[in-house]
C-alpha cells in the first residue's frame, strides 16, 4: 500500500506525461534515482482515464517489467495518445480529465473446469480477471464490478472483449484473479 503522498507523485506524474507527450510525441522521461523504493520497485498498473466521467482511455501491464514510476508515466501516455479505441488526447482536452491508477497485485490461478465453476468463485468488487487460451488474453479491472456487479455479465463481457463467443469453455481456458490498489 502507498501512502498518500506516493499516490499524489504518481497522480501528478501520470498527468504531466500526458502533457508531456502533447508537446514532445513520447512519455515524460522519469528519474528514479531520487524517488522512495516505494515508487522504483517492479510493479504493473493500468492508468484509467475518464473525460466528463466517461472513459477516455485505459492502457496497462498485466505483469511487473519496469519500476512502478515509469510504469505510471508510460501507461499514462499511451492511455491518452495510444488506446486504439480512441482518437488521441487533444491539449484541450487535459484539463477536463479524471486519472485512475490502478497498480495490480500478483495473479493467481483459478481451478475452473466450467464457466459456471469460474463465475462462482468470483469476489464481486474485489476481484480483477484475466482469461487466457492460446495467444489470446483478456482482462477487467476490479472497478468493472462497478457497471458489471452481476458474476456472469462480468464473465460474459470479458470473454466478448477477449473475442470469445460469452459462453464459450475450453479445457485449455485458464483464469486468473488480482486485487489492486486503485486511487483517487
Amino acid at each position: 500500500m502507498l501512502n498518500n503522498e506516493h499516490r499524489r507523485y504518481l497522480l501528478d506524474l501520470a498527468r504531466r506525461s500526458i502533457a508531456y507527450g502533447l508537446s514532445h510525441h513520447t512519455p515524460l522521461p522519469v528519474d528514479l534515482a531520487n524517488l522512495p523504493p516505494e515508487l522504483r520497485r517492479l510493479a504493473a498498473c493500468f492508468v484509467t482515464l475518464e473525460k466528463d466521467g466517461d472513459l477516455r482511455g485505459c492502457v496497462g501491464m498485466l505483469q511487473a517489467e519496469r519500476p512502478l514510476a515509469e510504469d505510471v508515466a508510460d501507461n499514462a501516455y499511451a492511455a491518452a495518445f495510444a488506446d486504439h479505441r480512441f482518437a488521441p488526447l487533444a491539449a484541450d482536452e487535459l484539463d477536463r480529465l479524471d486519472i485512475h491508477i490502478s497498480i495490480l497485485g500478483e495473479p493467481s490461478a483459478m481451478a475452473v473446469a466450467s464457466q459456471q465453476e469460474l463465475i462462482a468463485q468470483l469476489r464481486p468488487g474485489v476481484d480483477g480477471l484475466i482469461l487466457q487460451e492460446g495467444g489470446r488474453r483478456a482482462t477487467f479491472l476490479p472497478s468493472v464490478w462497478e457497471s458489471l456487479p452481476d458474476p456472469r455479465q462480468f464473465v460474459e463481457r470479458l470473454q466478448q472483449k477477449g473475442g470469445w463467443p460469452r459462453d464459450y469453455w475450453s479445457p485449455q481456458f485458464k483464469a486468473y484473479r488480482y486485487e489492486t490498489e486503485q486511487f483517487p
